[in-house]
């Protein structure tokens, strides 16, 4: 398989996962090896602004998780069941000591993880729907950080998958009848300008 063929595969399995299995553990080692890889990154500038929270602990994992909004396209759906919930999160924050603003370094850093994670066998959720305050607090981050996202980590206690976008344009992933993730995607031509 060609370099391009693999990361075709590498970044069509790389999904979103909303729930995980609580009885595989993701270890220090694979964490920092994924903060590793952001460092090979791109950087605006090359600053190189943003710094890494690792949560493993299982009393702070729960108090991180009372500060994130999941997935809202599920109405009424609080997140993860307690048995379901990530085992490890990574925080992304902006270190304002270096600069105001990280341009777009966090999405290439968070893709680089995210990939990684997905080649390891790992599963994340990037979310940036989160209480800021609380989440500073709880992680007793210095105030010279400010969080940009949370990377939820795991092992997929379910399925997702890709789907076509539907005539009715709607792009909101949905549970389909055997429970699967199910995420529209446009078309390439959707993507393209033609002159």
């Amino acid at each position: 398989m060609n370099k391009l063929s693999l990361l075709e595969q590498l970044l069509a399995t790389n999904r979103s996962v909303r729930r995980f299995d609580r009885s595989k553990k993701i270890s220090a080692g694979l964490l920092e090896r994924l903060i590793g890889l952001t460092r090979l990154c791109a950087s605006g500038r090359n600053l190189q602004p943003l710094r890494y929270r690792l949560v493993t602990d299982n009393d702070e994992c729960a108090d991180v998780f009372r500060t994130l909004s999941w997935a809202g396209y599920y109405r009424n759906w609080p997140g993860p069941s307690e048995k379901e919930r990530p085992v490890a999160y990574i925080v992304q924050c902006l270190d304002t000591r270096i600069c105001p603003d990280c341009l777009c370094d966090d999405g290439l850093q968070l893709e680089a993880i995210t990939l990684g994670a997905t080649a390891a066998g790992a599963s994340c959720c990037i979310i940036k729907a989160f209480n800021g305050p609380a989440l500073s607090e709880i992680l007793h981050l210095p105030a010279f950080y400010t969080p940009r996202y949370v990377v939820a980590m795991g092992y997929a206690a379910e399925r997702v998958k890709l789907v076509d976008l539907g005539e009715d344009g709607d792009i909101r992933y949905y549970r389909d009848e055997n429970d699967a993730q199910c995420v529209p995607k446009r078309q390439i031509s959707d993507l393209l300008i033609r002159p």
